[in-house]
């Protein structure tokens, strides 16, 4: 039944998933086509098309809404700073790979937008950046897929203790901020009556 609702729905999600972020979704669904829920070549399609789709839209949004928009996000401001000073520098390698840059990956299409990156432009060097992140997340996934699955196989083993020592320290953690925590203050006298 698992298997069936991978294969039924796992490829929407790949789309859906990268549309909007994407990378841990497309490990995963690497981790999948490893397994043979779902096919690797479909896999690296979805993601491509999603990151495609997504990255567009976020251009056209800075396109649209222009620099005000930007600015308006007072938390992208160290990130817009690094975006454009990356952009002056790289310019063409940086549009083809801001997806591997952490913290980037969102906030640079609304930038390129309200820039002066033209539209074709960032379209073609969108979609080649896109091709390769697919690709070779994907085949990441795909290869890591084999040592998670040893793992998993040799965590068998060991998953009783594994849980009894998780368990031990969490209690541990527990116990220790329990008396660290400051006693509780003496609670003060009444006041008199107003007359």
């Amino acid at each position: 039944m698992l298997q069936e609702a991978i294969q039924s729905y796992g490829y929407w999600a790949i789309l859906v998933g990268t549309f909007f972020e994407g990378e841990t979704v497309l490990i995963l669904a690497g981790f999948a086509a490893h397994q043979g829920y779902l096919s690797l070549p479909w896999v690296m399609a979805c993601a491509f098309l999603g990151s495609l789709a997504g990255d567009q839209l976020y251009f056209y949004i800075g396109r649209k809404k222009g620099r005000a928009y930007v600015d308006g996000r007072p938390r992208w401001a160290s990130a817009v700073a690094r975006v454009e000073a990356l952009l002056a520098r790289w310019d063409v390698a940086f549009i083809l790979g801001f997806r591997f840059l952490y913290g980037l990956r969102t906030v640079t299409p609304f930038v390129l937008g309200a820039s002066r990156v033209s539209p074709v432009r960032f379209l073609v060097l969108n979609a080649a950046g896109a091709a390769v992140w697919a690709v070779a997340v994907g085949a990441l996934g795909y290869v890591f897929g084999q040592g998670i699955e040893a793992v998993l196989e040799e965590a068998k083993r060991y998953e009783v203790a594994v849980f009894a020592g998780v368990a031990v320290v969490g209690l541990g953690l527990w116990f220790w901020r329990a008396r660290r925590r400051p006693p509780d203050p003496p609670p003060s006298p009444p006041s008199p009556p107003v007359s």
